[in-house]
């Protein structure tokens, strides 16, 4: 008799194996989306960092998407988690390499907000709001965003972007204990 759980829809259901024992179902892993094109240097910071935290914390302690510039693909991805950490370069209108976290209604503020976006943040906010439509909006969700220095074609983070990496994947770390997932 093996126990085992298995993906169902928006999170794990019981299965039953052998002598009709049930596994306790457990909690959808967190969804760690790193939007940004890795050709565009700094572009490409989202899903880098993204990368980092897979090797750091470990494959199986989230549910690690280079969303890279899509956008509604990866609605089934929204659908079966209720937390959702989107990482990506945004500016900020900040210093280069500066870090910014924005939870929930932050997030969303920060989103509709009347500032410079770029391709992917527009295909992101058209992905959240079909997830709204379907009614598969993760309640958990946050941006950490990285205040680019240069996009341009090049698969090297400028200096002050690689040198914010360790303070973003620290917060990235943060928001995922407190959110109990790890």
């Amino acid at each position: 008799m093996t126990l085992r759980s298995e993906q169902n829809g928006r999170g794990v259901s019981p299965t039953v194996h052998g002598a009709g024992v049930k596994t306790i179902p457990s909690a959808p892993l967190a969804l760690v989306l790193g939007f940004g094109n890795v050709l565009l240097s700094d572009d490409g910071a989202g899903v880098k960092l993204t990368e980092r935290l897979r090797r750091e914390l470990g494959a199986d302690a989230a549910d690690f998407v280079d969303g890279g510039t899509l956008s509604f693909s990866l609605l089934p991805y929204l659908e079966a988690t209720d937390s959702l950490l989107v990482i990506d370069a945004a500016d900020l209108n900040r210093r280069a390499g500066a870090v910014a976290l924005f939870e929930g209604t932050a997030m969303d503020g920060f989103l509709a907000s009347t500032r410079r976006r770029s391709v992917h943040e527009v295909g992101l906010i058209d992905l959240l709001d079909m997830a709204r439509l379907q009614g598969c909006l993760p309640p958990r969700r946050a941006l950490l965003c990285i205040q680019p220095c240069r996009i341009d074609w090049s698969e090297t983070l400028s200096t002050s972007v690689a040198e914010a990496m360790p303070e973003a994947a620290r917060q990235a770390q943060v928001l995922l204990q407190r959110w109990a997932l790890l």
